[in-house]
């Protein structure tokens, strides 16, 4: 297995392709061998799915920062690759908090790691554009001696306020605050990807699947993107699957499901850790 220090530096060394990478969001043990012998390059978290797994609701109340890093460090476990993690806000408001919390994700193994400006009140979702500042140094200065890629998310377009201008003044000042990757979910078109990634100087992350947008990786690349991840959209169309399953037992007493589901031998070669050319056959 790599340590941190290598993991890192193939993950600093992806975000400076020419070509974007895609990193698909694992929420356990399983999805993460699954994921890898794919043939991704790198894994994130999602605190979506692992909330979906527990059976609780995506909140910032729903999940404690302890079981986060706790699934956090069984993805790492897992595989060989480089994984990242949502952190949500850090895990309060000061900037304490989310200086402490990137050490404790870099304790897990993690070689990344985002915090976002949402503060989870319905009232004020977000936090005030200095305080929100401070709160992605505090951040970067946690991981500036850490094998570990900070990234900073502007959630505005998550939470009612689709301002492209406060959403890229944001970025671009947790950029001069010391993140690595800027990240700005729930954009809703290529000509604000694109108007934003000219706008900053830091790869960006577009995340896929969380709504109807359907960019193919070479439209975001155009668009100026280098990182694209799926968020709790995988772990969301897993469960489809389970309802359709179910949907079928209950209402026609019939079993064709089995016939797209993964094959017990290749769900064993991935689960030993087999690679794509080595389960084939």
């Amino acid at each position: 297995m790599s340590n941190p220090a290598e993991k890192h530096a193939r993950f600093q060394a992806l975000h400076r392709r020419d070509a974007p990478f895609v990193m698909p969001n694992p929420w356990d043990a399983g999805t993460a061998r699954l994921l890898d012998a794919m043939g991704f390059e790198a894994l994130a978290t999602t605190s979506a799915g692992l909330a979906f797994a527990l059976g609780v609701r995506d909140s910032f109340a729903a999940i404690p920062r302890e079981t986060l890093l706790l699934n956090a460090a069984a993805i790492v476990a897992a595989t060989d690759l480089p994984v990242s993690a949502d952190l949500e806000d850090g895990f309060g408001a000061a900037p304490e908090n989310c200086a402490e919390t990137i050490r404790m994700a870099a304790g897990t193994g993690l070689v990344g790691g985002s915090i976002e400006d949402a503060t989870g009140d319905p009232d004020a979702p977000i936090y005030p554009f200095a305080a929100a500042v401070d709160r992605v140094r505090a951040a970067a200065e946690a991981a500036r001696d850490l094998p570990f890629v900070l990234t900073a998310r502007a959630e505005n377009y998550l939470w009612g306020r689709p301002d492209l201008a406060d959403t890229i003044a944001r970025l671009q000042a947790f950029s001069e605050a010391g993140a690595e990757v800027l990240y700005a979910p729930g954009l809703k078109s290529l000509a604000e990807i694109r108007t934003l990634c000219a706008e900053v100087d830091k790869p960006v992350n577009v995340v896929m699947g969380l709504s109807t947008a359907d960019f193919t990786v070479d439209q975001l690349a155009e668009a100026g993107v280098t990182r694209i991840s799926v968020g709790g959209s995988f772990a969301r169309a897993a469960l489809a699957a389970v309802e359709r399953a179910a949907e079928e037992v209950l209402q026609q007493g019939s079993f064709t499901y089995a016939k797209a589901a993964i094959p017990d031998r290749l769900m064993a070669a991935m689960m030993s850790g087999a690679r794509p050319e080595d389960r084939r056959g």
